[in-house]
């Protein structure tokens, strides 16, 4: 068959559809979920013990919940009573209302947060812990959970330079959140004077210190204060506590993570209360 004669009028034309991209719409990449907005005050809860703890708590007001069919069952099968019914999703949609590294174990709550307390509300009695600015999530869920271990009344923090009671927190606290009551103070400094005022013996964690805390002259009450992780207590929460105490390691290292600190010295502490 001969060749059609070359056409000057249409050589425009063929040459523009060479030119034309081809689909590539089947190798482009997946669009990534986007996480649906969040209502400010919203307290964002995952994994299994977060949510059980919360679900037990009758301060606690939760809003949603979701869950997948095997997050569901294990609901049911613990005998929680749930406020509202729990709306069943895949694995990665919960995924996808997280950041990426979240562990939400097939549940996920939205609830409001717990309600403020005030210093007055608090029983002069036991031991709390007073936080000096600490801002890490991880480190203050961590000291939750080690609160919650040794029978800790409340945790004192300040309402600015303090991490929001949600989402990395309470999964690092396991459920601890929802069982040692928080109160959050405009002036650190004040707060420890009104504890001071209502018979509490306030005792400055510091590496420095004069005293070795496990044997330091303790009473209860007894509020342990923890400063930032680094930088330590500020100068006038400091000068404000009645002792400064030290961790004696016999270790290398002389300092620890402040939320491993705090185990520590909650076991030093009430180890050294009871055998007085």
């Amino acid at each position: 068959m001969p060749k059609k004669p070359w056409d000057p009028k249409h050589s425009h034309k063929r040459a523009a559809e060479r030119r034309l991209p081809k689909d590539k719409s089947r190798f482009a990449p997946k669009p990534k979920p986007v996480r649906p907005p969040i209502g400010e005050g919203v307290a964002i809860l995952y994994g299994w013990h977060t949510v059980a703890a919360a679900l037990a708590n009758p301060r606690r007001i939760v809003r949603k919940i979701f869950a997948t069919e095997n997050g569901a069952r294990r609901l049911a099968d613990e005998g929680l009573a749930l406020p509202v019914a729990p709306e069943i999703m895949r694995p990665d949609a919960i995924a996808a209302r997280l950041s990426p590294d979240a562990v939400h174990q097939g549940l996920l709550i939205e609830a409001d947060p717990l309600p403020a307390l005030d210093l007055e509300d608090i029983a002069a009695e036991g031991t709390v812990l007073v936080l000096d600015q600490i801002t890490d999530p991880h480190n203050v869920g961590a000291i939750l959970r080690s609160a919650a271990a040794f029978g800790v009344k409340a945790i004192v923090t300040t309402a600015r330079h303090s991490p929001e009671a949600t989402g990395v927190l309470a999964k690092s606290a396991s459920g601890a959140l929802d069982l040692v009551p928080t109160v959050t103070v405009q002036n650190l400094a004040r707060a420890l004077t009104e504890l001071k005022e209502r018979g509490y013996l306030t005792v400055g964690l510091d590496s420095e210190g004069e005293t070795d805390l496990a044997a330091a002259n303790l009473r209860e009450p007894l509020a342990l204060v923890l400063g930032a992780e680094g930088r330590g207590l500020r100068q006038l929460t400091r000068q404000t506590c009645d002792i400064h105490a030290r961790l004696e390691l016999p270790g290398a290292l002389k300092s620890l993570n402040v939320s491993n600190a705090a185990a520590v010295a909650l076991y030093a502490a009430t180890q050294r209360i009871r055998t007085r």
